[in-house]
Parts: structure tokens; sequence; C-alpha cells
């Protein structure tokens, strides 16, 4: 494959769409201030738009659209709206104050969503589409069209649809492969067939929005490009709904590694990507695989003895990009009970990480304390601490100390100590192991319905004295959350990551009854 012109390089611009379509992953909430970090995170590293949520969704959505619009000082902040009225008009509201604000309106155009969700038909769904443009463009100049499940879209209905929108003031018209469904080769044609048919396409810019339900998110989303797209929209780490989106950061080092194949560029700096990845990744209490290409744990690592040799001798060999341009450095351990707060500074510095001076001061707090009781520290542990850090800044329940009593003769019982609000209380508990004591324990000083769907450890690093890092993900009233929580005492993990989940279905409970009270 290459691209129409590889000699000149075209702009590409980045639409992240981590905070609302990523968002809306099972269990990847996010709180206000999360949001706010991520965002900014984004707009330093160059990307171009920046989707910040679904303002008609709920006040919190709504206040979050705000709030990123006034701060970002360079990224377009768009706020996404179906082609409901009062959809149009709270996205508008929300993004007014942005330097370059962008309403994102959709509609569904297959057969099956138009019949079966929309109960619909045609002309209707092409009214409805250009009433929402036209009136987007009664609040801002930037307004993008998406044909929801465009790639099961009839052709003749979608160039329909696509010249009305255009021709009612749409300046990015969005084709999304919604369910993942479609091929490279079909993608490719799509677009190449859309804008060849369409007689005013040249005044859009044409965008790709790719789910990877089949893996193939990020080869479709650079087979559009060369159909004629020149916006993808991504998120960082990939996450989405179901098997997620194309990935920010392999979109970006394809073209930049692959630029003799592809002949396009984008604004973003590289150097920043393992940074986002690890901040989302904290935010969302979403873990990475291991072998997640540019920003997975072992994605410079090599443990085969043929590899190992081949590096040594020149890192070609094995590595096709340099560890450094994604924000990865080559350090293993250097961290120890005597360094000092500088040392510990600059270590996250390399590590990808900008903390504010009170989030350095509890993390170094916590290094500490995790250096008195382990060996060795690794890179793998600080980072642990410093996302469990980051992930419960804002939480109203902590963890003070746990006690539990184990073994073969039973019962098993915890006694557990919180903050609540700032009040501590103490509760003992038994259980069907010491897990269930500690989980029974929290239940009483916090009572909830909450169903545990996800109960997970795995170690952080080798050893005897490994710290654990425990998933958990709890369930009530359709919400789903998901923390992790990591100790060198696996209960205590235990009891951090229930804690964290807890405090998230919290937060959101106080969103939910704000709203109501607002109504």
């Amino acid at each position: 494959m290459t691209s129409t012109n590889p000699t000149a390089k075209d702009r590409v611009v980045i639409f992240d769409t981590t905070l609302r379509d990523g968002e809306q992953c099972p269990g990847a909430t996010m709180t206000f201030e999360e949001k706010l970090a991520v965002a900014d995170l984004l707009d330093t590293m160059g990307v171009d738009i920046i989707e910040a949520g679904y303002p008609a969704a709920s006040n919190g959505d709504f206040e979050a659209v705000s709030e990123i619009a006034r701060r970002m000082k360079n990224a377009v902040v768009a706020g996404l709206a179906r082609t409901a009225q009062n959809d149009i008009d709270r996205a508008g509201e929300a993004v007014r104050n942005a330097r370059r604000p962008r309403i994102h309106t959709f509609v569904s155009t297959s057969p099956v969503h138009m019949k079966y969700k929309l109960q619909k038909s045609p002309d209707e769904v092409l009214a409805m589409s250009i009433a929402s443009v036209t009136r987007a463009r009664n609040f801002v100049d930037d307004v993008e069209w998406s044909a929801e499940d465009g790639t099961r879209t009839e052709i003749d209905f979608l160039c329909r649809c696509v010249e009305a929108v255009i021709k009612a003031g749409a300046t990015t018209v969005n084709i999304p492969d919604t369910v993942g469904y479609t091929t490279p080769d079909e993608y490719r044609a799509l677009f190449r067939t859309v804008r060849e048919r369409v007689p005013n396409s040249d005044k859009a810019v044409f965008s790709v929005h790719c789910h990877n339900d089949l893996g193939m998110a990020v080869a479709n989303s650079l087979a559009g490009v060369e159909g004629g797209a020149r916006q993808i929209e991504c998120t960082i780490n990939g996450i989405g709904e179901r098997a997620g989106n194309a990935a920010l950061e392999e979109v970006v080092m394809a073209m930049r590694v692959r630029a003799d194949v592809y002949g396009y560029e984008t604004g973003i700096d590289s150097t920043m990507l393992t940074r986002a990845s690890k901040l989302v990744a904290a935010a969302t209490s979403f873990p990475v695989q291991y072998n997640k290409a540019i920003v997975g744990r072992n994605a410079f690592a090599h443990e085969s003895g043929i590899h190992q040799d081949g590096m040594l001798k020149h890192t070609q060999t094995y590595e096709i990009m340099e560890p450094q341009t994604v924000g990865v450095t080559k350090t293993s351990l250097v961290m120890g009970k005597h360094s000092g707060r500088a040392a510990f500074r600059s270590k996250l510095e390399e590590m990808g990480y900008r903390l504010s001076d009170n989030q350095l001061q509890d993390a170094f707090a916590r290094f500490k304390d995790l250096a008195d009781r382990k060996k060795v520290v690794y890179d793998e542990d600080i980072e642990a601490l410093v996302d469990e850090n980051i992930a419960t800044a804002h939480d109203r329940v902590r963890l003070v100390s746990l006690t539990v009593i184990a073994g073969t003769r039973g019962p098993q019982r915890a006694t557990l100590r919180l903050d609540i609000d700032g009040q501590k209380v103490t509760e003992e508990a038994d259980g069907n192991g010491p897990v269930d004591a500690v989980f029974n324990a929290i239940k009483a000083l916090v009572p909830h319905e909450a169903v545990l769907e996800l109960y997970q450890v795995h170690a952080v690093t080798e050893g005897t004295d490994a710290q654990a890092e425990v998933s958990v993900r709890l369930s009530s009233d359709g919400r789903s959350v998901t923390s992790r929580g990591a100790d060198p005492d696996t209960l205590v993990a235990s009891a951090k990551a229930y804690l964290g989940a807890l405090n998230k279905l919290i937060a959101g409970t106080s969103r939910m009854h704000a709203q109501h009270a607002a109504e």
C-alpha cells in the first residue's frame, strides 16, 4: 500500500475521543478532575481536536466539557450531539467559551439502524441530518457530521447525505466503522467513492472513526486516510466500547515509522505517548496489556537469547523505533530507600509522569514506605504506586489500617479502619476466606448493594516480596466501574482496589443526585 503522494507529507489531524467514546468503555468512567488532567495532557502533546464529552448526557458531562473548553490553549474542543434540538443546544452552550469550538452531530444511516434503532425512513434521516447541521451552525462555524454505521450504509444514500450536510454547512464529514465490520480495502474504496461521487466533497474534511471488533481499527484508519480522509478519530490505549477504538499511539507511530509508505504527518509530540498512556490507564483503572503495541510494558523488552544477542550488536536488529521517541527510557532500577525527593522527581519524569507538588509529596511518602518494606524497588513498583496515587486523589473513603487473621482453622477475620470524609471508623468482620472477610468489613462500614464482577491478582515484579496488583470491578444500578490497588500485602491491595471502585460508584451516585436536584 502506498499513499497517493508519499513525497509530499500531507497533514493528518488527530481527533482524540478518549474522554467521550473512550469513557463509554464499561467501567472506565473518569472523575471531573481526571478528565481535566487528561485533556490538559492531550492539548500539550499536540492533539488537534479533543472530543470532551456528550453535554446532553448529564450535568456532569456538560460541566466537564465546559471547563475543558475554557482551559484548552490550542486544541479544538468538540461536544457530541444527536440530531435532537436539545442535544445541539447543550453542545453549543458547553463549547461556547472554547477558543476553537466544534459541535459533532451524528445520526444512523444504515438500513438496520434506521429500521430498528431510529424507526425512521431514509428521507426522514436525511432531513434530520440537514436540520441538525443547520442548527449547529447557529452556534459554531466548525460542525462535524457523522453517519453512524457508515460502513454498512447503502452507498447511494450515504452520498446523498454527505452532499446535503456539506451544503448545510458541515466542515467535517465522518464515515465511521461503528461496529468494526469493514476491511482496509473496503474502507479505502468507500472514501474514494464518496469523494468522487459527491460534487461538493472538496468543501469538507473527511474523517475515519474505526472500532476494533475484528482487530483492524488501526489498519482501517490508515486505509481510510489513503482513500482521502485527513482526520483520524482515536483514543489513548485504544479504549472504547466493546473491543475499543483505533489507538492514537499506534496510528501516530505507524505514520511516523513508515513515512516511506504513508507519507503523512501529524502534530503529535510522540515523546509524550507513554505519559498519556499511563495517565489514562491510571484514571480509568484499565491496565494496558503487556504486549500492547507502542506503550505496552513489553513493547521494548527482549527476553529471547537470540533477540538479546542481536540487540547487543545493533538495536535495529529487533527494534524498528527508538524507545525514547515514544517517551520510554531504558533505565531499570536506580531507586532505593536512600534516594531523595529530587532523584525521585527525576525518576518519575524519566518514566513519563508529571505530578503536582502535592501529588509528588504523597507519592514520595508512599515510595519511602515501600522502599523500607521491599529489598528492591523496580520501575514497575514506582509505576504502580504513582498510578494508585493519581486514581485515589479525590476519594472520600480511604484505607487507614487493616489486620487479618487467616489460616486453615478459621474463621477468617478482618479488622478494618477507614477514613470516611475525614472521620475514622473501625469494623470487624468474618468471611469465607480472608478476602471475603475484608470485603465484608468494608460493606459494614460503607453499606452498598454493588455486585463484585471481577477480582484479579497479579504480581507487579518478581520475588516473594513483589507488590500484588489487584483489579476489582463492581456494578450497581446498571453502572460498572473498575479500580486497581497495589501493595506488597495482597489483602491490603485487595482492600485498596475494592475501595477505589466503591469511591467511583459513590462519586457517580452523587453526580446523579445533583442532576436530579437541579431538574
